[in-house]
């Protein structure tokens, strides 16, 4: 499978902040990037996709 864009949209379960970035996939992996939240949250999320 090549790699396709997509749309990310990650909410922090922590603090509620949002963030909406664009990402590539690559087989079953998403990279956007995004590493911590504002509030320092490396691990709890919620995260949806929208391809393009």
């Amino acid at each position: 499978m090549e790699e396709s864009k997509v749309k990310v949209t990650i909410r922090c379960n922590h603090c509620g902040e949002k963030f909406v970035l664009r990402g590539r996939r690559d087989k079953e992996r998403i990279d956007t990037g995004f590493k911590q939240c504002l509030c320092s949250n490396t691990d709890d999320f919620e995260v949806k996709e929208q391809h393009w």
